[in-house]
């Protein structure tokens, strides 16, 4: 068999699947999708640790009826194309008439490192029991570090963590490595018993084996001193009166 026949044949199969494929592709509903980013986030950064939104704006240019499934996507490196990570999917299952227009939103995570990444959404929908794929978003995108504030409730929950674990490893090894001075404590003078039987003198009712000797003497002077003034009064008197008597005797 000559060459030239199984050109031909291939040329004829090739010719066969190309008209398959563009009958089927023109089979497929057409389905617009227009995407953007919100307007608080107008150079469309992927910022990490936070919630990322994209807005989908769906219009169904076709005369069927179709049912948005579900939304998805997927990063990939931006040269070489290779996956990294799926997004999470979010399910819709929204009927979207003929004719009419949709805007709805897809949001996602990112945890990856600051620079460029190629970011791919795509829309799942249905016709009757057959289901599409639509490409929803295909560019590249800057993923982003969030900005700091000092009124971030995580990281001031962050600062107080560190700053108590800090605040304890710095006592335990001051506790540990600084000797504690402990002040010394004032021993209780003792008070030595009285050698002897001790008796109470006077109305009081003190003892006077706890009195020094000299105070003793002073408080005796002090009791003394009244009586030997009354003996001299009285001795005075006595005087006095004698001599009265003898000046009576005198005058008779």
């Amino acid at each position: 068999m000559r060459p030239s026949i199984y050109i031909a044949r291939s040329l004829s199969l090739a010719t066969v699947l190309m008209a398959l494929g563009v009958s089927a592709s023109l089979d497929d509903p057409e389905i617009v999708i227009e995407t953007t980013f919100p307007e608080s986030n107008p150079f469309g950064h992927v910022v990490n640790g936070e919630r990322n939104q994209i807005l989908l704006l769906v219009e169904n240019k076709s005369d069927k009826n179709v049912t948005l499934q579900s939304v998805a996507g997927s990063f990939h490196h931006s040269e070489t194309g290779t996956l990294i990570k799926n997004t999470s999917s979010l399910a819709y299952g929204i009927p979207l008439l003929e004719g009419s227009k949709l805007q709805i939103p897809y949001s996602f995570y990112s945890e990856f490192k600051p620079g460029d990444l190629r970011l791919n959404i795509w829309l799942e929908h249905t016709v009757d029991d057959d289901k599409y794929r639509v490409t929803a978003y295909d560019s590249v995108v800057t993923i982003v570090e969030p900005e700091p504030s000092w009124l971030d409730l995580k990281l001031l929950s962050t600062y107080l963590i560190v700053l108590a674990a800090f605040a304890g490893v710095t006592y335990t090894a001051y506790n540990a490595y600084v000797p504690s001075q402990k002040p010394k404590r004032k021993r209780p003078t003792q008070v030595s018993a009285p050698i002897g039987p001790v008796t109470a003198s006077g109305s009081s009712g003190y003892q006077e084996e706890w009195i020094p000797e000299h105070h003793l003497k002073k408080t005796k002077a002090k009791k003394t001193k009244p009586d030997n003034v009354a003996v001299s009064e009285e001795s005075s008197s006595e005087a006095n009166g004698t001599e009265g008597k003898r000046t009576r005797k005198g005058k008779k």
